[in-house]
C-alpha cells in the first residue's frame, strides 16, 4: 500500500468515527428516547413570557479507563420564542473549543441546533458549516427565526486525560433557574468508583435522587422540577443566596495516599454523597494543613534595634516588610523574565523564596508568630456570595485569614502588592466563619464559631476635589482633580492605576534593598539589560496612560484630550492611609450650548455618571447585595468666567436620606466660583427588597443631579 493511499484512508477513517460521534451525539438529545420531541404547548401563565424554556436537561459524567479519566458535561435547551426580543436573543450562539493546557489535551465541544416551525417542520443547523472562527471561539448565526419557533440547542463536551495522582475537577455551582421561565428541568450525575462526590442543592431546591444502576461500581443520580419561574438576576444581587441551586465538586483519587492529599471535605467512601460540611469537619481538613515553618532570619535582623509601642505596631510593620521581601521584591523580576529579558532569580542568592500560596505565607507568618510568643487563630470563611459558612461545601470556597489576638485583634490575609494588615476581603466582612484555636501557638486543636468584623461607610471613602475653568468662549474647559481613596473604595482603583514600577521604588527606598538592575555586576550586561528594561517600562507607561484617559472619559461620558495622571500616595501601608492621584485633563465643546448671548452648562455632570434605574428594574423582588458600604464625596468649584453671572443654582441642591443611604448636594456662589458639593453613600451590605424604593429615592436623586443644568448670563 502507497503511503500516499495510506494517508487517505487513515483520514476517512478519522472522518468516519468523527462522523459516527457526533450521530450518537444526537441521538443521546433527539433519539428515539426524546420525550420532549413533539413539546410545544406553553402554560397560559407564561403567555406573555418573551421566552418560555420547555426543557432543560444538564448531565455531568466522570469515568476512569485505565491511566485515563474522561470528564463529560452536556447541555440542552428547548425554548419557544414568543416575540421579537427573544428571537434576536437566540439569533447568535458562541461555543468555546478551546484546549486544556494542564493536560496538552482538547476539549471536544459538539453544537446541535435545530428549528421547530409551528406546523411542526424542522430545520436542522448545518452547525460545522454555519459557525464562524472568533478567537477563541466560535460564532454561529441563526437565520430565518420566526415569533412562534421553537428553537432546541445542546451543547456537548468531552475531555480526556492522563491521572496518575489525585485531581479535583472545578467546582459546577449553579441555579435551577434561567432568565425565562422553566416548564421542565432534568440533572443527571454519573461517577463510579474512585470519584468522590460533594454535592448538595440550596433554597428549597428539589433533593437529589440516586438512580439504581446494574453495575455496583457506578452511580447515577438525578434532579428533577417543574414550573421554574424567570429570575431577572439584576445587579447587587447574590443568586446563589436566594434561589434553588445545586453546588458540587468532584475529586478524582485513586488510592487512600491521594485521599489524604485532596484539597476538598471529602466523604468518608466514593459511594456516599457529601451533603454537608461541618465545623468539625472544617477541623479535621486543616488541623494538620497550617503549621509554623520558615527561615526568621530576615525577619530578625529587620527587628534588630527596633522599638514598637505594642505587639500590635510589631505586627504590622513586619507583616509589610514580609509582603516586601518575599513578594514586591521579585516583581521586577517576573517581569524582566517573562518578557524574556533576561532570567534574574540567580542574582538574589541561593533559593530565593517568593512566597506564591496562602498556605506558605500562613505558614512562616505563624513561625513568626510562635517565635515572638504572640498569640493567634486562623480563620476559616467564605465569601458572602456563596451563602452562609453553615453551607460550606467546597474547599476553594474557603478563605483563610490569621487573627492576631493583640491589644486591638489583626486580621490579616494573604498578600497582595497593596494589601493591608487589618483589612481583608470585604466579601468576608460581618459574616460568620470558624476560628481554629491554636494550641501553644503552633498546633490547631479546637474549633469555635465567630463573626467576623465589618466596615461601614466612612470607613471606605472616596473624596475628589475638582477644579473647572473655561477656555475663552466657553469653547473647551480643563480639570484638575485630586482623588482620596479610603478602605476597600481603594484596593481596585490601586490595582486599576498602579503598574509595578508606579510601587517597587517605595519599596526598595523604604526596606532599603536593591533593585534588580543595581544586581547586575556586569556592566556591559547591566547596560543591556537596562536598555531593555527600560524600554519595556516605556510601552507600558505609554499602555498606562491611555488606559487612565479612557477609564476617565467613560467616567464623565465625554472626548477628552491632554490627560494627565499623577500618583501623589500609593496608600499601601495602613488601611487609613489613603490612596491620592492627581489629574488633569482638557475637553472641547462639551457640556456647553450657546443660548443667544448666555452659555447652558451641565454642571451635574461634574460628579460623573450615576446609576440609571430603567423602568424594567423599578419593581424589585430580589433583595439587595452589596460588596460593602461606601460614600463619595464630590467638592467642586467651577470659574464664572468673567462678565457672566451663574443662574438656576437652587436645581442642584438636593437632599434625600433614609437607612438604605443617602444623596446631599448644594451650590453656592463664592466669590468668583461656584462651590458644588455632593456626597452619596450606602450604609449596608445587604437590604431586603421592601427597601428598594428608598434606595431608588436617593438614586434617583443623584442621577437627576447629573441631569441639571445652570445657566450663565450675560451681564
Amino acid at each position: 500500500m502507497t503511503k500516499k493511499l495510506l494517508t487517505l484512508l487513515v483520514i476517512a477513517l478519522s472522518l468516519n468515527t468523527f462522523a459516527q460521534d457526533k450521530a450518537e451525539i444526537r441521538d443521546f438529545f433527539w433519539g428515539k428516547n426524546d420525550e420532549y420531541k413533539n413539546a410545544a404547548t406553553i402554560p397560559d401563565k407564561w403567555k406573555n413570557e418573551s421566552a418560555v424554556i420547555i426543557y432543560k436537561y444538564e448531565d455531568y459524567d466522570y469515568h476512569k479507563f485505565g491511566k485515563s479519566v474522561t470528564y463529560r458535561s452536556a447541555l440542552r435547551k428547548r425554548v419557544k420564542l414568543q416575540d421579537l426580543v427573544a428571537v434576536t436573543e437566540f439569533s447568535e450562539f458562541k461555543y468555546s473549543e478551546k484546549s486544556n493546557p494542564r493536560y496538552g489535551t482538547e476539549v471536544k465541544t459538539t453544537l446541535g441546533i435545530k428549528i421547530v416551525k409551528p406546523d411542526g417542520k424542522e430545520i436542522e443547523i448545518n452547525v460545522d458549516k454555519e459557525s464562524v472562527k472568533e478567537d477563541d471561539h466560535k460564532k454561529i448565526a441563526i437565520p430565518n427565526l420566526e415569533i412562534g419557533d421553537i428553537i432546541d440547542i445542546y451543547e456537548y463536551s468531552t475531555e480526556s486525560f492522563k491521572s496518575f495522582f489525585e485531581y479535583g475537577f472545578d467546582e459546577v455551582e449553579k441555579t435551577l433557574g434561567d432568565t425565562h421561565p422553566i416548564m421542565n428541568y432534568k440533572l443527571t450525575f454519573q461517577t463510579e468508583n474512585d470519584f468522590f462526590v460533594n454535592f448538595n442543592t440550596y433554597n428549597n431546591g428539589p433533593e437529589i435522587k440516586q438512580i439504581p444502576l446494574d453495575k455496583s461500581n457506578e452511580r447515577k443520580y438525578e434532579i428533577v422540577a417543574t414550573d421554574i419561574e424567570k429570575n431577572d438576576f439584576p445587579n447587587w444581587f447574590y443568586p446563589l443566596v436566594e434561589l434553588p441551586c445545586y453546588k458540587f465538586q468532584v475529586f478524582f483519587a485513586r488510592s487512600g495516599k491521594f485521599e489524604k492529599r485532596a484539597d476538598a471535605f471529602l466523604p468518608e467512601k466514593e459511594n456516599i454523597i457529601k451533603k454537608t460540611v461541618s465545623k468539625e469537619d472544617v477541623l479535621d481538613y486543616y488541623v494538620n494543613k497550617f503549621r509554623p515553618y520558615g527561615d526568621l532570619g530576615a525577619i530578625e535582623k529587620f527587628l534588630q534595634q527596633k522599638k514598637f509601642a505594642s505587639t500590635e505596631e510589631k505586627v504590622k510593620a513586619v507583616y509589610y516588610f514580609t509582603r516586601h521581601y518575599y513578594y514586591t521584591l521579585y516583581v521586577e523580576a517576573f517581569v524582566a523574565n517573562e518578557a524574556k529579558i533576561m532570567y534574574p532569580f540567580d542574582l538574589y542568592g541561593n533559593n530565593p523564596v517568593f512566597f506564591r500560596t496562602e498556605e506558605a505565607f500562613i505558614n512562616h507568618f505563624m513561625a513568626f508568630l510562635k517565635d515572638n510568643k504572640i498569640d493567634y487563630d486562623i480563620v476559616v470563611a467564605t465569601n458572602r456570595h456563596n451563602g452562609p459558612i453553615k453551607d460550606l461545601l467546597i474547599q476553594n470556597n474557603a478563605t483563610v485569614l490569621l487573627k492576631v489576638n493583640a491589644e486591638n485583634p489583626i486580621y490579616i490575609e494573604y498578600f497582595s502588592p497593596f494589601s493591608d494588615v487589618d483589612k481583608f476581603s470585604s466579601q468576608l466582612e460581618n459574616t460568620d466563619a470558624y476560628a481554629l484555636k491554636v494550641s501553644k501557638m503552633k498546633k490547631v486543636t479546637d474549633v469555635e464559631n465567630i463573626k467576623l468584623p465589618g466596615t461601614t461607610h466612612r470607613d471606605n471613602t472616596s473624596k475628589q476635589i475638582t477644579a473647572l475653568t473655561f477656555g475663552d468662549n466657553f469653547g473647551q474647559f480643563t480639570i484638575e482633580r485630586e482623588t482620596q481613596l479610603n478602605g476597600h473604595n481603594k484596593t481596585e482603583e490601586q490595582a486599576s492605576k498602579m503598574y509595578f514600577f508606579d510601587y517597587t521604588d517605595e519599596d526598595y527606598m523604604k526596606y532599603g534593598s536593591k533593585s534588580l538592575l543595581v544586581r547586575v555586576t556586569n556592566k556591559k550586561k547591566r547596560e543591556q539589560y537596562s536598555n531593555e528594561f527600560y524600554s519595556l517600562i516605556s510601552k507600558l507607561k505609554d499602555k498606562q496612560k491611555e488606559e487612565f484617559k479612557n477609564a476617565t472619559a467613560q467616567e464623565f461620558e465625554l472626548e477628552i484630550e491632554n490627560h494627565s495622571l499623577q500618583i501623589l500616595n500609593t496608600g499601601r501601608f495602613g488601611k487609613e492611609t489613603p490612596f491620592i492621584y492627581k489629574e488633569k485633563f482638557d475637553s472641547k465643546n462639551s457640556w456647553i450650548k450657546k443660548a443667544g448671548e448666555n452659555y447652558i452648562f451641565e454642571a451635574g455632570k461634574l460628579i460623573g455618571s450615576q446609576i440609571h434605574i430603567e423602568d424594567k428594574n423599578r419593581n424589585r423582588t430580589n433583595n439587595v447585595y452589596f460588596s460593602y458600604p461606601r460614600s463619595f464625596e464630590e467638592d467642586i468649584t467651577v470659574d464664572i468666567p468673567e462678565g457672566y453671572t451663574p443662574t438656576g443654582l437652587e436645581k442642584l441642591n438636593k437632599k434625600v436620606e433614609n437607612e438604605t443611604g443617602g444623596f446631599v448636594s448644594s451650590a453656592v456662589v463664592e466669590g468668583n466660583k461656584i462651590r458644588i458639593k455632593a456626597y452619596k453613600y450606602y450604609t449596608s451590605y445587604y437590604q431586603p427588597n421592601s427597601n428598594w424604593n428608598k434606595m431608588l429615592a436617593f438614586l434617583d436623586a443623584a442621577y437627576q443631579f447629573t441631569q441639571e443644568k445652570i445657566l450663565f448670563k450675560k451681564n
